[in-house]
């Protein structure tokens, strides 16, 4: 088996539904196989994809909602692939985007991790990647980069998490909407930290993978439509998940040192913004970053 493509669905059934149909319609010249894990839906999708979908997905139900990262541990669990095409349930692919970086990466054995170019509904570019796997530096670089951000909105720059180019690039880490990872790296480093429930796992595998020594590209021929929301809307339960993950995953890589300026940096911009705009979602913001700073270092040195 060359690629094997695992999608986690939740309550999308008509996204994953189409998710599935596009890998098929797209997809040629490789061997691959489709493998669905359910997250405990109850929108009907357990049933519908039994019946309609059995002669082509494998299908793993979870008993409940596991994740992101462990529900992919238990699809690469039954892969056969040489390599994993992690595809999230609200993408389409544009064109033969698995049998793309499959090629690359064949050609290029150092290569651990590989993504596409991702796309809105419309064709605008969106976040297919960083330019460098996050760090205190990115921190910084994201909350106080204002004249970067002002430039772009005004001058039209290109934004700098996509691939305007026709070639390949290297990059800190590519997005969990569609990650291809060598088979071979995660027998050297494992699958997903189980610690994440969703956010930053593929960021800190991606960091693992990395220090083994591959390199992580985004190959921009590989086109892929993304259907998640770009704007920033506040939502408590998202948002404290995320500030979760991020200090979780800063102690895991770096340490409790570079966890702690990674609070005090992401505190003062979410402050800045407040004081700019007087916004109250910043404000909530900095408790919830606050609270969920102090939940993770607590249990931290507890468990010390």
């Amino acid at each position: 088996m060359d690629v094997s493509i695992i999608i986690v669905n939740y309550n999308t059934l008509e996204l994953t539904k189409d998710t599935i149909d596009s890998v098929i319609e797209k997809t040629e010249g490789i061997d691959y196989e489709i493998i669905l894990v359910d997250n405990d839906s109850q929108d009907g999708s357990k049933e519908y994809f039994e019946k309609n979908y059995s002669d082509k997905i494998k299908f793993i139900k979870s008993e409940k909602n596991l994740g992101f990262g462990k529900a992919n541990n238990l699809g690469m669990d039954v892969a056969s692939g040489k390599y994993m095409f992690l595809l999230n349930s609200d993408t389409l692919l544009i064109n033969n985007a698995v049998k793309i970086l499959y090629d690359f990466m064949e050609e290029n054995l150092d290569v651990g991790i590989s993504g596409g170019n991702l796309y809105s509904e419309d064709m605008s570019p969106v976040h297919s990647f960083s330019l460098k796997l996050i760090s205190v530096e990115t921190e910084i670089q994201d909350s106080f980069n204002y004249f970067e951000k002002i430039n772009r909105i005004i001058l039209g720059k290109n934004r700098r998490d996509f691939n305007f180019t026709d070639k390949p690039v290297e990059v800190g880490h590519v997005t969990g909407a569609d990650m291809m990872i060598k088979k071979e790296a995660l027998e050297k480093v494992g699958k997903f930290d189980p610690d994440f429930f969703m956010y930053y796992e593929e960021t800190e595998l991606t960091a693992r993978i990395k220090r083994a020594g591959y390199r992580v590209m985004s190959i921009p021929a590989a086109k892929i439509i993304h259907l998640e929301g770009q704007s920033f809307s506040f939502k408590e339960t998202r948002t404290r998940m995320k500030l979760e993950s991020k200090y979780k995953y800063f102690d895991k890589v770096f340490g409790k040192k570079d966890m702690g300026k990674s609070y005090y940096i992401s505190q003062a911009g979410w402050l800045i913004k407040f004081i700019l705009t007087l916004k109250s979602d910043y404000k909530k913001t900095l408790d919830i970053n606050r609270e969920e700073y102090i939940k993770i270092r607590y249990k931290e040195e507890k468990d010390e």
